[in-house]
């Protein structure tokens, strides 16, 4: 058996591999990677390029992407010729799976990329993605080595020391698609020290023998990440420790090859027109290719730079310019590593991440006012490993050395700039050494194989265990100001170690799901399990952690619970809900499919005094005995419950939801009358709007949609099916997109039929036909898991409507701005529509005078509404035009920054994009 180290990278992947039957001296050998590198030839290259490239029909000669183990790809193409033939023929090049895989807005597990790519290119999810580049190492090593598959060899996977739990968790999917089922994960910071120790395993001792704290600086092609190790002596010589870890960074070499595109772009365009989605893709590819040249040894004066402009709306025919190297300096060195004070910190202004072709980027790009606020952080431990104390108040521990990694450190250049802009914060010192590599490409995929030696004994283990601590939020006090978080898994916890927390129990019913909101940290925090701690700013929410509690009996009971924790030999966080009366337990899962809104979840609160009594007039109306109520009593049920609890404005979430259990514990009875029905849709969408943001709502989403087959039973009462349709818009957004799929499939021929001015007489469908269209319509529109066909589709009609009538009021204008919304109130924002269709709807509002149509000035907003990925922003001269339009008609000084600026939307926005109200103390984003 070997040891084979695989660094899944976002740019390129490599593999090493060692044998440990020849003991601690093994030497660590790189595997060449058998790859396509142009049509029907095949090469072995130490590097993979992490691209994927989705060919078109027969684009590509018959036979020749076959590979020597017999496979042609199936319908993809992996490696060197996916990065060749992806730069000439933009918009099929799925590049950065990696970056994907942490990004929280979207659906990691969804067909999204190529991100922006047109409808008919089949998609990949990021997890896919990533699996395809591992399937394509794996059947290139079983190739080599017939008799020792790489499924059956120790494999190391290297992830970013910044990876969360969920990108994690991803990962380990993507690898188990591959067919890989014995494998460990590991940082790549600390694999690239592991390269390091492996190439001194016999003088290791005398190299460090001055060095007490090592900075390792990683810039890969989509994270940043820092890590500081304590080399220190002990009795049995040498010790490695990690004392710390970055917080994540979105920022890499990615960000740099956009930086000079949009010079590229600012120069072939000078009347602020932008380049075409697929222009930029290959803009991002000639800067890349620019930048490795202006930056690298002996680097010309200026590079050129030329775009295919075929097939642009802009432009036709061949586009050229030129980058210079001042400009590549300026760029790159004053723009990523500017020379900046020790007291400067990342620049954070009151707007929403940057994004570039989809991936949202830290807003600060400089890597050296990010390194200093990392160094901040962890200046205790830092200089306790110096041995020192600090000298004043915000002081820095100096490093004795630097350990670079990434393919950006390539460029002497920069690799300069970083060592003397970081040497300079301490100006009486000397120049901080570099620590020597031998390869940047190769560090990573060295490391990890040595890695699985050491874990054999045969080297230096790096010490320090789980570089974050684990932390679960917990009931708030009725008297208590602060929410309280349980420390589950300290920093420094060991690998394979497990954490039982018996001694906090709590309760939970069976049959029903559990949520929790998990955080972690990086900080210098002194906790043990099972310590209770005030819910502070440097605790980072995760993904929730849920599952479904079910007793072997299959009883509805109240069971008595802990939890119980532990970091498994992968690398990965396993939690359990464990019972306290019975050999039961149910594992914890991470919700990782993505929203755009925010995973705070509201805590829970004791109450109103007068609870019960407004559950006991609910229980009256929908009870199973009836009671003496009469008419009146029904519908008045809502100012009833107002007398109890106050205006039905300011009742909370917590209140809000137990009025939803108990009036869907009455849902059966709700056809008693035409009232119950009416009230009922009522009450229990305003209950459980917006259908998220509070835990377990998407379980209740779920239990509600249960009714929805069922339709309404006094169906010729209009006033009855429109609260029946605003129920389910209230509710949209905590219904999945099977659940979405569903509600559409029956309106959307109803709606055919009812919203086109120029539809056919409408022929009677069969079964109950439905009232209240305008509800309808807003209800549809509010379905953010539809396809984007689909809300193309109902937009048309509604865009059809809006220009036959001209005329305000009803849902058409706000319809419209709903579907075409740039950025998404809680679905992913591949279900966008496309860029086109947006422009159209849009221009169709300014023509008609936003002045004129009722809500047609906010759904401009939101039309032109401003993210930063040029998949979906509109054209800038229509940007400005709605800017002014909007001026025009003195709209909210907010709907004009969002169309100029990245921003966040405002409570009142959120608001009003829904189309309701939000619950008390609720915020979306």
């Amino acid at each position: 058996m070997r040891i084979v180290g695989i660094d899944l990278g976002t740019t390129h992947c490599a593999v090493a591999s060692v044998d440990p039957s020849r003991g601690p001296g093994a030497p660590v050998e790189d595997f060449l990677v058998p790859q396509l590198v142009r049509q029907g030839e095949v090469a072995p290259r130490a590097l993979l390029p992490s691209t994927v490239y989705v060919p078109a029909g027969h684009e590509l000669a018959e036979g020749a992407l076959t590979l020597p183990w017999g496979d042609d790809g199936g319908p993809w193409v992996v490696g060197e010729l996916a990065r060749w033939q992806g730069s000439r023929v933009p918009g099929r090049l799925v590049a950065s799976a990696k970056s994907w895989l942490c990004h929280p807005g979207v659906d990691r597990s969804a067909p999204i990329l190529p991100w922006g790519a047109p409808a008919d290119v089949q998609k990949l999810s990021p997890v896919d993605a990533s699996a395809l580049l591992l399937t394509h190492m794996a059947r290139a090593w079983d190739d080599a080595h017939p008799d020792a598959p790489l499924s059956k060899q120790e494999v190391v996977i290297t992830v970013p020391a910044s990876f969360d739990e969920a990108a994690r968790a991803l990962t380990v999917s993507a690898a188990r698609k591959a067919g890989l089922e014995k494998f460990t994960l590991l940082e790549e910071p600390q694999a690239a020290f592991y390269d390091y120790t492996a190439r001194h395993r016999a003088d290791l001792e005398q190299t460090l023998s001055h060095v007490r704290l090592v900075l390792v600086v990683d810039v890969g092609g989509g994270t940043t990440d820092f890590t500081l190790v304590h080399a220190g002596v002990s009795p049995e010589g040498p010790m490695l420790r990690r004392l710390a870890v970055g917080d994540h960074l979105m920022l890499g070499g990615d960000n740099m090859d956009a930086a000079l595109a949009r010079r590229v772009e600012e120069k072939l365009l000078t009347d602020g027109r932008r380049l075409s989605a697929t222009q930029w893709t290959q803009a991002i590819q000639a800067a890349r290719t620019a930048k490795e040249a202006l930056l690298g040894h002996a680097p010309p004066e200026k590079h050129g730079v030329s775009l295919v402009g075929g097939g642009s709306k802009l432009l036709g025919g061949t586009l050229s310019t030129e980058l210079t190297r001042d400009e590549a300096q300026a760029l790159v060195l004053d723009g990523f590593f500017p020379r900046s004070s020790p007291a400067d910190r990342p620049r954070r202004a009151a707007r929403m991440a940057l994004q570039e072709l989809g991936l949202p980027y830290v807003q600060d790009a400089a890597v050296t006012r990010h390194l200093a606020a990392f160094l901040a952080q962890h200046a205790a431990a830092g200089f306790a490993a110096l041995g020192e104390t600090a000298p004043a108040e915000g002081a820095l521990p100096r490093p004795d050395a630097i350990l670079l990694n990434g393919g950006v450190f390539n460029s002497p250049r920069i690799s300069e700039r970083l060592v003397e802009a970081l040497s300079a914060w301490w100006p009486g010192a000397p120049r901080i050494p570099l620590l020597r590599h031998e390869s940047l490409e190769l560090a990573v995929a060295r490391g990890a194989a040595y890695y699985g030696l050491v874990r054999r004994g045969h080297g230096l283990r790096i010490g320090g265990g789980a570089a974050r601590a684990y932390y679960v939020g917990l009931q708030r006090a009725a008297d208590s100001a602060e929410q309280p978080a349980l420390c589950l898994i300290p920093r420094g916890f060991e690998e394979g170690q497990k954490v039982d927390l018996g001694e906090r129990p709590f309760s939970l019913t069976l049959g029903r799901p559990v949520q929790f909101q998990l955080y972690s940290t990086t900080s210098d925090r002194i906790d043990k399990p099972g310590d209770l701690v005030p819910l502070v700013e440097d605790l980072k929410p995760l993904p929730p952690i849920h599952t479904l509690l079910k007793g072997a009996s299959g009883k509805v009971a109240e069971v008595p619970v802990h939890l119980q924790a532990a970091l498994t030999e992968i690398g990965t966080l396993e939690l359990y809900c464990v019972s306290d009366v019975a050999d039961e337990r149910w594992r914890l899962e991470f919700e990782l499919r993505g929203t755009g809104g925010s995973h705070e979840l509201t805590v829970t609160e004791s109450m109103p005094a007068r609870f019960v009594e407004a559950k006991d007039n609910i229980e009256r109306v929908y009870g199973n005995k009836p009671l003496p109520i009469g008419p009146k009593d029904v519908k008045q049920l809502g100012r009833t419950l107002e007398k109890a609890l106050g205006a039905r404005e300011t009742w909370r979430v917590p209140v809000l939801r137990e009025m939803w259990s108990t009036l869907f514990a009455g849902a059966s009875k709700r056809r008693r009358t035409e009232d119950h029905e009416r009230v009922f849709y009522s009450l229990t969408g305003f209950s459980l709007r917006p259908g998220f943001g509070y835990p377990l709502d998407a379980w209740r989403a779920e239990q509600t949609f249960g009714l929805f087959d069922a339709l309404v039973q006094h169906h010729t009462d209009k006033a009855v099916w429109t609260e029946f349709w605003v129920m389910w818009r209230r509710i949209a957004g905590g219904l999945d997109e099977a659940r979405q799929q569903k509600l559409y499939a029956y309106l959307q021929p109803h709606l055919a039929r009812k919203v086109p001015p120029d539809a056919p007489p409408p022929g009677k469908l069969k079964g109950i036909q439905p009232e209240g269209l305008e509800e309808m319509v807003r209800t549809a529109a509010s379905l953010e898991h539809l396809q984007p066909g689909d809300k193309a589709e109902l937009g048309r009609w509604i865009a059809a409507r809006l220009k036959a009538e001209a005329k305000s009021g009803g849902p058409w204008a706000w319809s419209l701005g709903r579907l075409g919304a740039r950025v998404p109130l809680y679905g992913s924002s591949h279900k966008a529509v496309d860029v086109d269709t947006a422009e159209a709807w849009l221009t169709l509002l300014l023509e008609l005078d936003l002045r004129k149509i009722d809500g047609a000035s906010f759904a401009a907003a939101q039309l032109a509404r401003l993210t930063g990925d040029r998949t979906r922003d509109l054209d800038p001269a229509l940007r400005e035009r709605t800017a002014q339009a909007l001026l025009a008609a003195k709209a909210s000084e907010t709907w004009v920054r969002m169309v100029r600026e990245v921003v966040a939307l405002e409570a009142a926005d959120e608001a009003r994009a829904l189309g309701d109200t939000l619950p008390a103390g609720l915020r979306l984003s």
